[in-house]
């Protein structure tokens, strides 16, 4: 079985950002020069900039603002909305991602122009969809680390046919050009760049230089007049810093560690957890200098991995159903909800939901005595 060398709070801090300071939520990584610590907090304001279907939101959108999505505790952190996508896979193994008809993702909201015009409330789903998934607002914390991660380490973690023969058989999942992805549930997107330009579209509907078009409204033209705004809605400076604030972005400091949670770390390796969620990635060559070779804890291998059946609902790229990318464990203590959708209102919850490859880690959880589960919870909640 794949192992991971855990290491102590205090060294992850010395690794990740040089010194042993205390990482708040909402904090930009350490070693910024004062140039781009200004980008920061320039890309922080764009993030939690509220758009209107005067200034482009819509005519499909879920939120109207990045940070409306991921605002707990701070900017950057969990959000309670929950968004709705749907796919179809054929039995030849083929997905089809329903981009002719307005998919992957199903806008939950339109505006009063839209509404006014169609008579919708939301954006249909096409009858040919074989799956529909419920997706909750993830922490984005440590992003900007885990986008520096060379794609020949992620392929070095990966197993797809199990020949160590320890049930756990993670493989990368890979966009549509064949680019190995790393990011969203399914680990589709490539890059950190890509996913916030297309979310700028798919979550509120603001285009821009890196995704200047619209979707259409369930595979129909967008009908005149309910989008007056001239496309691009936001220039390319705006996304650079919207970047920025996502790529500078630091991962929390985990909370110290009782003696229960040092005992649970050890565990959280020996049951198997850290076989998927490893504890530390290593960033390759970076031209900013913060990003450059880094040490971080992560608590991913950012693969798929089978979930079993009970967890399936959508394929996305080479994602089957039951595939998902490990989560990252990224200030998970964070969080009060838990798994792709938030089904689960504990981290115990979560770990017993585990199926597919993650099966065996959870039956040696389950057969933990009841002080050595809450050990191992009790180290999840420091991270």
């Amino acid at each position: 079985m794949r192992r991971a060398t855990v290491t102590s709070f205090f060294l992850l801090g010395i690794a990740a950002s040089g010194c042993a300071r205390f990482v708040h939520p909402g904090d930009p990584i350490s070693g910024l020069t004062p140039e781009q610590r200004d980008q920061f907090r320039r890309g922080r304001a764009v993030f939690d900039s509220v758009f209107t279907p005067e200034t482009g939101l819509g005519p499909l959108f879920n939120s109207a603002a990045c940070g409306e999505c991921h605002e707990h505790p701070v900017a950057g952190g969990s959000g309670d909305e929950v968004e709705v996508h749907a796919t179809a896979f054929h039995v030849d193994g083929n997905c089809d991602m329903l981009a002719a008809e307005g998919g992957p993702v199903f806008q939950q909201e339109v505006t009063p122009a839209l509404k006014a015009a169609l008579g919708i409330e939301r954006e249909p789903i096409p009858e040919d969809t074989t799956g529909r998934g419920l997706r909750s607002s993830p922490a984005i914390f440590g992003r900007g680390l885990l986008d520096a991660v060379p794609d020949s380490d992620l392929i070095s973690y990966a197993d797809p046919d199990d020949r160590n023969h320890d049930g756990i058989s993670g493989r990368p999942n890979r966009f549509v050009d064949g680019r190995i992805g790393r990011f969203g549930r399914k680990g589709f997107v490539p890059n950190l760049n890509e996913f916030n330009a297309g979310a700028f579209v798919i979550e509120q509907g603001i285009t821009n230089p890196a995704a200047p078009t619209e979707e259409s409204i369930g595979g129909d033209s967008i009908p005149a007049g309910v989008d007056p705004t001239p496309d691009p809605e936001i220039n390319q400076e705006a996304l650079d810093l919207t970047n920025d604030f996502l790529r500078f972005l630091a991962p929390p400091s985990p909370l110290r560690r009782t003696e229960a949670a040092k005992r649970g770390e050890k565990l959280f390796a020996h049951i198997g957890c850290a076989s998927c969620h490893l504890p530390r990635l290593r960033t390759g060559k970076n031209p900013v200098r913060a990003l450059n070779r880094k040490t971080f804890f992560a608590y991913t291998d950012l693969l798929l991995h089978d979930m079993g059946p009970d967890l399936a609902d959508i394929c996305l790229g080479l994602a089957t159903p039951s595939e998902f990318r490990t989560e990252p464990l990224i200030g998970v203590h964070l969080s009060s909800h838990f798994l792709h959708d938030g089904r689960a209102a504990t981290l115990e919850q979560a770990i017993e939901l585990h199926g597919g490859e993650g099966s065996g880690t959870r039956d040696r959880f389950k057969a933990l005595k009841p002080k050595e589960r809450e050990a191992v919870i009790a180290f999840l909640k420091t991270l």
